[in-house]
């Protein structure tokens, strides 16, 4: 299959959401929204929506289950708020047992609780009630991490739940459009390869940056003032 380069490779994840926040301002209706980044890469992705669109940014933690000697394959999923959420056919298919479950929960959770305790740093998650969530990351490969948050999120009773990448592989899109009310994607290349491919900078985001960019949007939204432009 020859090469389909996208319309925009990104210089990096500031440039993608840069991008995206304009695409998700044209699709969006008049509703109170607030954006959900994925981390640790899709929180870049996420601040630059939510400067656009002049929404609040917040992380949503989420975790997938993996079925044991096949982790890519979720048998459900952990998230923030004690939600979990089990996918009963691959439970029932692949025969997986209720302490396995337990066992693979409780590690991913003792990840899920680090992440939480040093990302807000005592701040209180954003409430999602009755809200649009837009959830982001930095691409889509498989859509399995996704997939997870979607239901996650759902258990807290969002309006409704939008997801905003800057590229997928198209069956994992397919797959995410089926389960969110609307997705916004700026491109789908192919052959896919890898998320990384398609942004000419595509470093490790860390803890630090995730830290430093939620610390800063807490306080932009507490002053009333208009988010720094700069980090």
């Amino acid at each position: 299959m020859p090469l389909i380069r996208p319309a925009t490779i990104f210089r990096d994840r500031t440039d993608a959401g840069n991008a995206l926040g304009r695409a998700v301002a044209r699709a969006l209706t008049p509703r109170e929204a607030i954006v959900l980044g994925l981390p640790r890469g899709g929180v870049p992705v996420a601040l630059g929506i939510a400067r656009t669109i002049g929404a609040p940014l917040d992380v949503f933690l989420v975790r997938k289950l993996g079925t044991p000697g096949h982790e890519e394959l979720a048998f459900g999923a952990i998230a923030s708020g004690g939600i979990r959420v089990l996918n009963n056919d691959v439970v029932v298919g692949w025969q997986i047992e209720p302490d396995v479950i337990e066992g693979v929960a409780d590690d991913e959770r003792a990840e899920l609780e680090r992440r939480e305790r040093i990302y807000r740093a005592g701040r209180s998650p954003l409430s999602v009630n009755e809200r649009l969530a837009i959830l982001v990351d930095d691409g889509l490969a498989t859509g399995a991490t996704m997939l997870a948050a979607i239901r996650a999120v759902r258990l807290l009773k969002p309006s409704a739940v939008m997801v905003a990448v800057p590229l997928a592989a198209r069956e994992a899109l397919e797959n995410v459009r089926r389960a969110a009310d609307d997705v916004v994607c700026l491109e789908t290349p192919e052959p896919f390869y890898a998320v990384g491919a398609w942004y000419r900078r595509f470093d490790q985001v860390g803890d630090a940056e995730v830290c430093r960019i939620l610390a800063a949007e807490s306080r932009a939204s507490f002053s009333g003032g208009p988010h720094p432009t700069r980090l």
